[in-house]
């Protein structure tokens, strides 16, 4: 995969994120940032249903934002957690191309 310089890597997201609202964040504590992920989450919900794929791509930047506004948060370093969980196939089977049943999570 190339990267151009307008990428942005997840560990960049998280830190962009932190240097913007991590004084806020902070003072409205865990709870209080995952009831704004919870209102995000049904935006996109909305969006996905009877929105423009304008409105999807905006709601689905601001559930990855408050996503990692809650990692921030809870000191959770998201590309360390998606590394060691997803980094070497589906966690459920181990394998790239999952080849969980349909029945199983994921």
């Amino acid at each position: 995969m190339t990267e151009s310089k307008n990428d942005i890597t997840l560990s960049d997201f998280q830190q962009l994120i932190r240097e913007m609202y991590i004084e806020k964040d902070l003072a409205r504590g865990v709870d209080g940032t995952f009831m704004w992920l919870m209102e995000e989450v049904g935006e996109l919900a909305a969006a996905l249903r009877s929105g423009t794929l304008e409105e999807q791509t905006a709601e689905f930047a601001d559930v990855l934002a408050w996503l990692a506004t809650i990692a921030n948060v809870a000191g959770v370093d998201l590309t360390a957690g998606v590394r060691a969980k997803y980094g070497t196939g589906c966690p459920g089977c181990g394998q790239l191309v999952c080849q969980c049943s349909d029945a199983e999570k994921p």
